[in-house]
This record gives C-alpha cells, structure tokens and sequence, in this order.
C-alpha cells in the first residue's frame, strides 16, 4: 500500500471558500482508489476564542505553551469544531470519512513534555501510534481526518504538534508489513521554504539538512517553520520515502507527482 499523508493549518482551515476548494482536490484523489491520511492543525480559531474569553497563550520556536485553560479550548475546537467540519465536508463529496483524534482507539499515545528550560504545560510528545487501525481504516477506502490532540496512558488528554503527529505517522506507518511507500504533503500559505518571505522567487526547490540548519542559524528559517522542517526532516531521516512542503493551492499538482514546493533531502 502506497499512502499519502497530508497535513494542513494555518489559513486554509481559517478560508471556508479555500479548505472547500482543497477538500474537493483530497476528494478527487481518494475517489480514484489512493489511500490518504489528512492531519490537521488548529488555525486562528482557538486563539481568537481564548482572547475574548481573556485567557492567555504563549509561543516559544513556533510551539504553543497549553496551560489548562488553552487545552480545554484546544480539544473542543481541534477535536471538536475544525476536525467535524472537515470530516462532514469530505464525507459531503461522497468520500468515506472519520474524525479522530489520538484518544479515539488509542490511535496516538503521547506523554506530557518534560520540563526543562520551558514549561509548555499540556503538551504530548509521542509514544506511540496504533498502525494497524490505521491500515484497517485506509483498507476498507475510509481517511482518517486526525487533529492535533493525543492522549497519555492515564487518559489525559495532550496538545501536540500537528506537524509531528503527521511526520510520526509516517514513521510509524513506514514499518508496517502492508506499507510499501510513505509520502508526506505538508501544506501551507506558501509555495514551499524561501529564501526571503517576501519573494516567491526565492523558492528553494530541494533542500538538505544541512541547508536547513544554516539557514535556522542565520535567522531565514524561524518561528512555526522550525518545527515543520524539524518534523519534515525526522521522516526523511527515519523511513519516510518524500516529504514536500508546499502551497495548499497546489495540492492538485502535488498529489499527481507534479512537483511545485520544496522537497526536503537527507
């Protein structure tokens, strides 16, 4: 089995008319017969409900800090609103979908971060992933619409990094015995890693570790971008045969192999 793992946030889950439009691609594409995963973040919309409610958020390198207060509303707006929305969306266009999120079948077991330098409260870092009901789900033609929230082994529910929970997956998925291949589409409001933020024409078409880290160092790559390369190139690193970081507007393309981001190379 060839499965494709596509992992969205930002703006598009934030632009009903895009997410539309991008579900209507994933659509196309599952209807032909082509296993997929979606993964997808949380948008604007839990830190917009957490401002009016007066709770407070912080962000260090691009990862959320979850007190309590943020996680309650990030499990029902994650798990419940955005994950809904797109599965009934998808389900819409005569697609077999189900909206999941780790705790569902113990699908992704994490456990708390440790802390060290930062506190970042109730957020998972991975354990583990149960593949199989994966594989039973892809087999049977249903995708598995999963959100950014884990749980840990005393059933507490965690935030955690939609950009790992999808390179994790396909880690995980790479290792099972009915897998043959693993390709993770990670979409954003770009059209791939740039060199200058401002200028499309700055895209870098392959991009090596090595070049990554020189470009973290000298303050090109930063903020939310840092975990997703870090995700992108942990799957390159451990089993992952294409990771991509693209434009969601592109997915069409993407998806029939017609290359129009960044392709991320040991």
């Amino acid at each position: 089995m060839d499965i494709t793992i596509v992992k969205i946030g930002g703006n598009l889950i934030d632009n009903n008319i895009l997410l539309s439009e991008f579900l209507s691609s994933i659509s196309s594409y599952v209807l032909s017969n082509q296993p997929i995963i979606l993964v997808h973040g949380g948008g604007l919309i839990a830190n917009t409900i957490a401002d009016s409610m007066g709770i407070s958020y912080k962000m260090h390198n691009g990862k959320r800090i979850t007190n309590k207060e943020m996680l309650e509303i990030s499990v029902m707006v994650y798990a419940g609103s955005i994950n809904k929305q797109i599965t009934a969306a998808l389900c819409s266009l005569k697609c077999s979908a189900i909206g999941l999120c780790g705790a569902d079948n113990s699908l992704i077991l994490s456990e708390r971060r440790p802390i060290k330098d930062i506190d970042y409260g109730y957020v998972g870092d991975i354990v583990s992933v149960n593949t199989s009901f994966l594989i039973s789900l892809l087999s049977n033609g249903i995708i598995p619409v999963i959100s950014s929230i884990t749980m840990d082994i005393s059933g507490q529910l965690l935030n955690t990094n939609a950009d790992t929970i999808a390179s994790t997956i396909g880690i995980e998925l790479q290792k099972h015995k009915d897998v043959t291949s693993i390709r993770l589409i990670t979409c954003f409001d770009k059209i791939g890693v740039l060199e200058d933020i401002h200028d499309n024409k700055t895209r870098i078409d392959n991009l090596s570790y090595n070049r990554f880290l020189e470009l973290k160092n000298r303050g090109i790559i930063d903020k939310g971008m840092i975990p997703k390369l870090d995700s992108g190139f942990k799957g390159i690193h451990n089993g992952i045969n294409s990771v991509i970081i693209t434009s969601f507007v592109h997915i069409d393309q993407e998806l029939n192999h017609v290359k129009c981001g960044t392709q991320l190379q040991a």
